[in-house]
């Protein structure tokens, strides 16, 4: 490979933002025979109970950014992403692109010929390798609004043309420079067409087009997957040459309503991915509030002027608002996956860095992913609770998207500490219900980063896979020993997966329940520090009613393999896929088919809004019944339920078909309530009620509403406030006991509470119900406090050159 041509390789794959220093592969250690200690410490216990938390865990959250084919084949890669700051201006007509901040702002091409593109390029040859080896295609395509004009060697910052620079690719291109003068200020001014050409929504619905007829549509075996450009919040930094200005609300909308209907257009079946912010403060602000922000400083992250000018809403509701509001529209959706990237951000961790304190971080800080309890320990300092949070922002404002991450990474994929956090969030991910998940970037084969993706997708050599519905699982001290239990569809057998992310060995035991006939022993994997270039199949495991006591080695990960049995136990059959009527503005009715019993008979139905993984049930009734009505819900609001069926033994069936319909309007209402969360520190809040009259005058009001919680009112002001278990009851103050036709007061109170903090509902006004219109309550998850991320120090991605 030429010098020029490793570099093209090389940059492209570079994920959201340069870090200060590029990552270093170092040589995998040479530990030796591990010291046998001479007696296991007491660990901590591990439940299994196969009757409840039951769902699928969807493969393609086992995916891998730029996977080698070897290792993609190995896998059986469920998905792999063309991803990183060098696709977000790849013009697939020249097979060429610009590497942005990443590189100078070079433009840079692939050595794969001219004379038949787009035929033959790089992305084709991306694809192709997908078909190989039956991997689900993500391709990333531009919505900036530019991409590369030629296969030259043109840059963004030239130093002929725009001044000295602090920086130059002194070795390939000395002209080219980073964009930075030698006083330290960028270079303004310089003209996109330098490097780029306007590129709009017909410029990837060309592309997607090219790839239906090269490789079918996503239905039939094309590319399934596109992510709508690559940290869109970030192009005023990492693509500044031609988008120094932050991307806002309003950008962010419009170019994703028409980059993604465009691609709908071409391949009605393709699947969007968007807006792939670059980590939390992506959910928090819009680009063009990064920017300006981070220029003022002060008081600008806590009242920044583009959320000021939209609401005061954060950016990652108002867009999946604007999404919901589209689909309503349209009649269409055009934003299947929400999706956001997470680089945890403590120091050292994502970078790679490996000594002892860095390990143990590493280690405990995969909780941010999950844990309401653990403080992130970094300038974030707050919980984090990252795919609860997205799950919360999908259920609140555009129910039935699905979450992605399709960038992450935990740091030290070259070293066992490594692979053990590696282990862990592919055990988080299928436990929380995630749908799809890319690591940036891949693991080499040999790595020990690689072996924790083979315990989970082939530790046998033979196939042999983690199960595909996860079970709950618990441990009485995750940050010992970490568990996740799965059971396999095909087999029934019930994986038990055990980390043991300390530094000494631990004796625990594991119960399971809710089987029967299970075999008396359980087959045994296990990938440590002992050896670190093999998966070891060790003698089985006696069981005992099921469960059994081992000893669990220093950073090691053990797979136990229970066989199923000869009278394995029957869950019930699904129920029907329901029906609604009596669909008003607050209630429908649903009726479905009964479900078949299994090895116990049916005792009652569940019925879910959205995923039954992630929720509590909106109404429950006992067999023999299959009806339910739904209340409390929202008028014209669009719902998706499914029911689950539940024996007399606890055990869960699988959920029904979805049945999807939309509330009636909500009857004209004589007066309107706009209640919002100024501010919710968990565990308190500051919330306020405005009150718009629409009927005749009033001389005198009193206003109602129940709350969906356990939220108790501590003080409150502008009227008379008195609480009854959860309905709240505000009668005037006197001074404001006006109220004319489509005049408005506001009243606000100070909270408490404990769990989720959602929104009040059945708002009246003089005992006459009251629409809410735009109701911006705190999430189910309080929304995270806004901070200035620490600049270049932030962690966005990896380097790898």
């Amino acid at each position: 490979m030429t010098p020029r041509a490793a570099l093209v390789t090389a940059v492209l794959l570079v994920a959201g933002t340069a870090l200060a220093d590029p990552v270093r592969a170092s040589a995998l250690p040479d530990r030796g025979a591990r010291q046998v200690a001479a007696s296991a410490a007491e660990g901590p216990a591990l439940k299994v109970d196969a009757t409840t938390g039951r769902h699928a865990i969807d493969p393609h959250v086992y995916g891998i950014n730029f996977a080698e084919e070897s290792l993609a084949k190995e896998l059986r890669l469920p998905v792999r992403r063309w991803g990183g700051n060098a696709t977000t201006r790849y013009n697939y007509k020249l097979d060429a692109y610009n590497a942005g901040a990443d590189w100078y702002f070079e433009n840079l091409y692939y050595d794969n010929g001219t004379a038949s593109l787009p035929d033959g390029s790089e992305a084709d040859k991306f694809v192709e390798q997908d078909r190989r080896t039956g991997t689900d295609t993500i391709l990333t395509v531009p919505m900036i609004g530019s991409t590369t004009a030629a296969r030259n060697a043109a840059c963004g910052f030239s130093i002929s043309k725009y001044g000295p620079q602090k920086g130059s690719d002194a070795q390939w291109r000395p002209d080219c420079g980073n964009g930075v003068k030698n006083d330290g200020t960028n270079v303004t001014g310089n003209d996109p067409a330098d490097t780029s050409v306007a590129a709009g929504p017909e410029f990837t619905k060309g592309w997607v087009q090219y790839l239906n007829r090269a490789y079918g549509a996503a239905d039939s075996g094309g590319v399934r997957f596109y992510n709508l450009d690559n940290e869109p919040d970030l192009w005023f930094s990492t693509h500044r040459d031609v988008h120094p200005a932050g991307a806002g609300y309003d950008e962010m909308r419009d170019s994703t309503y028409a980059t993604a209907a465009a691609i709908k257009d071409a391949d009605p079946g393709a699947k969007t991915l968007g807006p792939v912010g670059w980590g939390l403060n992506s959910l928090i602000y819009s680009g063009l509030d990064q920017k300006t922000c981070g220029e003022k400083g002060g008081d600008c992250w806590s009242d920044p002027p583009d959320r000021a000018a939209h609401g005061g809403q954060q950016f990652a509701p108002w867009y999946l608002q604007q999404m919901k509001a589209y689909e309503q529209s349209h009649g269409r959706r055009v934003l299947d996956y929400f999706d956001n990237h997470i680089y945890p951000q403590q120091s050292g961790v994502s970078s790679g860095n490996d000594d002892p304190a860095t390990q143990e971080l590493r280690l405990r800080s995969t909780r941010q992913l999950w844990d309401p309890t653990y403080v992130d320990e970094s300038w974030i300092n707050q919980p984090v609770q990252f795919i609860p949070r997205m799950r919360s922002l999908v259920d609140e404002n555009y129910p039935g998207t699905k979450l992605a991450i399709t960038e992450y990474n935990w740091g030290a994929l070259d070293h066992i500490d490594g692979a053990l956090a590696q282990a862990d969030v592919l055990g988080i991910f299928g436990r929380e219900g995630l749908d799809l998940a890319t690591l940036w970037s891949p693991p080499k084969s040999t790595d020990p980063g690689a072996y924790a993706f083979r315990m989970f997708r082939n530790y046998d050599g033979n196939g042999g896979a983690f199960g595909d519905t996860a079970v709950q699982a618990a441990s009485a001290d995750q940050d010992k020993l970490s568990v996740y239990a799965a059971e396999r569809s095909g087999d029934h057998a019930l994986t038990v997966m055990v980390i043991n992310k300390t530094t000494g060995d631990l004796t625990a035991p594991v119960s399971v329940t809710g089987r029967t006939g299970t075999a008396g022993s359980a087959q045994v994997y296990r990938y440590g520090q002992d050896d670190v270039t093999s998966i070891k199949h060790l003698a089985d495991q006696p069981l005992a009613d099921g469960g059994f006591t081992a000893t669990f080695p220093a950073y090691s990960i053990t797979e136990y393999v229970l066989p199923a049995g000869s009278s394995e136990t029957k869950l019930p059959t699904a129920p029907g896929t329901p029906a609604a009527s009596a669909v008003g503005s607050d209630r429908a009715t649903l009726t479905w088919a009964a479900s078949t019993a299994g090895s116990s008979p049916v005792a009652s139905y569940q019925v879910y809004s959205g995923d039954p993984a992630g929720s509590a049930p909106v109404a429950t009734v006992d067999a023999p019944a299959t009806s339910a009505t739904v209340t409390g819900l929202s008028p014209a609001t669009a719902y998706t339920f499914r029911v689950v069926a539940k024996d007399t033994a606890g055990r869960s069936s699988p959920a029904s078909a979805p049945v999807r319909l939309t509330t009636a309007a909500a009857p004209a209402a004589t007066c309107t309530v706009d209640y919002r969360v100024s501010n919710d520190w968990g565990g308190g809040f500051t919330a306020t009620a405005t009150i718009t009259n629409k009927g005749p005058a009033l001389d005198g009001w009193q206003l109602g509403f129940s709350f969906a919680g356990n939220q108790k009112v501590t003080q409150g002001w502008n009227g008379t406030w008195s609480q009854s278990g959860a309905q709240v009851t505000v009668k005037d103050a006197g001074w404001n006991a006006a109220l004319a036709t489509g005049g408005s007061t506001t009243v606000g109170f100070n909270g408490g509470y404990t769990g989720t903090n959602s929104a009040p509902r059945g708002f009246t006004l003089n005992g006459k119900s009251c629409s809410v219109p735009g109701t911006a309550a705190a999430a189910h998850i309080a929304a995270p406090v806004g901070h200035a991320s620490p600049g270049a120090k932030a962690v966005r991605g990896h380097v790898t050159r």
